[in-house]
């Protein structure tokens, strides 16, 4: 090929090239532009093999007037190859916020063997900042080249984190900007595409969806708190790294792996696997949704499912009970312990709000009744669960349970796994007829699970097709038994250098006698 695929992409510190070499004066990075003032200069070199094959070439200028005030801006530039003009005083578009395309055509023998050098100049006359994106350079025969391995170099990165800010969004454009969280998200389904467009439901019902700029750096879109309270919502690109790098401050239970089966002409068939995190410092999603930079778009609901292995105890920091009997030692602490004591209220009624030591998918949890009056037992209740403490979602509601017996201990499952809550609250609305209530321990049971998803997705310029999938399994660690220490495997190693070495000397012995017979 004479000319490789050329391009400087400025939207990114440092700049991506490829067959590139860039230089400027009195300009700077701006975020995710590089800026140029009145009377600045960018170069950059490249090179060609073989002018003589390259009919034509096609360079694409990508760049954007800043305004002046509530007119468009003005900034004109000259452009130049090897010192010779190809385009002067040319005034890009402003005024708007989109990057301009200004394409040129390069003919053939303005190219020369080895190193060239294209220029451009923003007029010292300029009344406004020249936005310079990126800028690519193509033989005719090879058009869009360079755009291709530009966006293949940019979509190795798939892990990307942003600053964010929130406006209210009844406040007016001059209310300031809050600082929020971090966003962090991942979304893989092996296609090397960039993200266009996301949007994600939580378990708490907050709800985000957010569009990104091509080149990934700024994103805006609107976010709906959790008590419906709605902003605008913005972000600043703060890294992008090639997966797994950069996920490992995020929450542990928030990277999803799926295999995945696509449903058409009847039947499902096997995909690949899905990669899904986002991560916006709240409660885990329950939804996502997305359109890539191909016009690629898909859904995915995540659900609950159990897994075959055992289960936990989850540990409980805290509790905190609407009334207790202190005086007699029976209080709510008494509750997270294993002895034989008890927690009692003068009430028929009750409330225990208890804190996890962390945040955990609980499956079921634990009741013992108490050593004595039966009476005195819970018999209709509803369990809460937040994860801040103060938004709650019903996880079980009970009517009519008895106990068998004194210190009895009962499991109740939760049809639908509470997923990554750290609050749980135990609202006991009736007891089995005393005028006191009582128990002697509270557990909360964590099982084994994963997160599958159903959804749909759809390519370009396609129909939609059915989407699912299940968790991929995390492969378990080799048995002790099996583990081969590290100087016995260098031992190993050694003899497998010598034997081969014996053989390599044999061979060559062998093939020396062939030759002189």
């Amino acid at each position: 090929m004479s000319l490789k695929a050329t391009f400087a992409d400025f939207s990114v510190d440092p700049v991506r090239l490829s067959n590139a070499v860039v230089g400027h004066d009195r300009a700077g990075f701006g975020g995710s532009h590089l800026a140029l003032n009145a009377g600045a200069t960018v170069t950059l070199d490249f090179e060609v093999a073989d002018p003589e094959d390259i009919p034509e070439a096609t360079l694409t200028v990508t760049a954007l007037v800043s305004r002046l005030g509530s007119a468009p801006g003005r900034a004109p530039i000259d452009v130049l190859l090897q010192g010779e003009a190809l385009a002067e005083g040319l005034t890009v578009p402003g005024g708007g916020d989109l990057p301009q395309d200004c394409v040129f055509a390069v003919p053939a023998d303005m190219l020369k063997p080895g190193t060239n050098t294209l220029e451009i100049r923003v007029s010292p006359e300029a009344r406004s900042m020249l936005r310079l994106y990126r800028i690519t350079l193509d033989s005719v025969d090879e058009r869009g080249a360079s755009q291709r391995a530009l966006a293949a170099r940019a979509a190795r990165d798939s892990v990307f984190a942003f600053r964010t800010e929130l406006r209210a969004a009844d406040a007016g454009s001059s209310a300031s900007w809050q600082e929020a969280p971090r966003l962090v998200f991942h979304l893989d389904r092996d296609e090397h595409s960039l993200p266009a467009q996301l949007g994600w439901r939580a378990e708490d019902g907050a709800e985000s969806a957010i569009s990104f700029q091509s080149n990934m750096s700024d994103f805006h879109g609107c976010h709906r708190a959790a008590d419906g309270t709605t902003h605008e919502y913005r972000g600043r690109l703060t890294g992008g790294w090639v997966f797994p790098e950069g996920i490992e401050e995020t929450s542990a239970s928030g990277l999803h792996r799926f295999r995945t089966e696509e449903g058409y002409g009847g039947g499902w068939h096997s995909s690949r696997e899905l990669r899904l995190l986002v991560d916006d410092g709240g409660a885990p999603v329950e939804r996502v949704t997305w359109r890539d930079q191909r016009g690629n778009s898909g859904v995915a609901m995540l659900q609950t499912v159990s897994a075959e292995a055992g289960t936990d105890d989850v540990r409980v920091t805290d509790v905190e009970a609407s009334d207790e009997f202190a005086e007699g030692g029976e209080t709510a602490d008494n509750l997270l312990n294993g002895s034989r004591t008890k927690w009692l209220v003068h009430d028929d009624t009750a409330r225990l709000h208890f804190t996890l030591a962390h945040s955990a998918v609980v499956t079921s949890y634990t009741l013992r009744s108490a050593n004595d009056c039966p009476d005195r037992d819970p018999r209709d209740w509803t369990l809460d669960a937040s994860h801040d403490g103060r938004t709650w979602t019903r996880v079980d509601s009970r009517a009519g349970e008895t106990f068998g017996g004194r210190f009895e201990t009962r499991e109740f499952r939760l049809r639908a796994p509470a997923s990554g809550y750290r609050h749980y609250r135990l609202d006991i609305t009736a007891n089995s007829g005393a005028d006191e209530t009582q128990l002697a321990r509270v557990r909360f049971v964590e099982g084994p699970t994963g997160r599958a998803f159903t959804g749909y997705y759809q390519r370009y310029n396609e129909g939609p097709i059915g989407y699912r999938g299940t968790p991929v399994p995390t492969p378990a660690p080799a048995p002790a038994s099996l583990a081969v220490p590290a100087p016995r495997l260098a031992e190993d190693l050694e003899a497998a250098v010598r034997s081969l070495t014996d053989t390599a000397q044999t061979l060559a012995a062998l093939a020396s006698r062939l030759r002189d017979g």
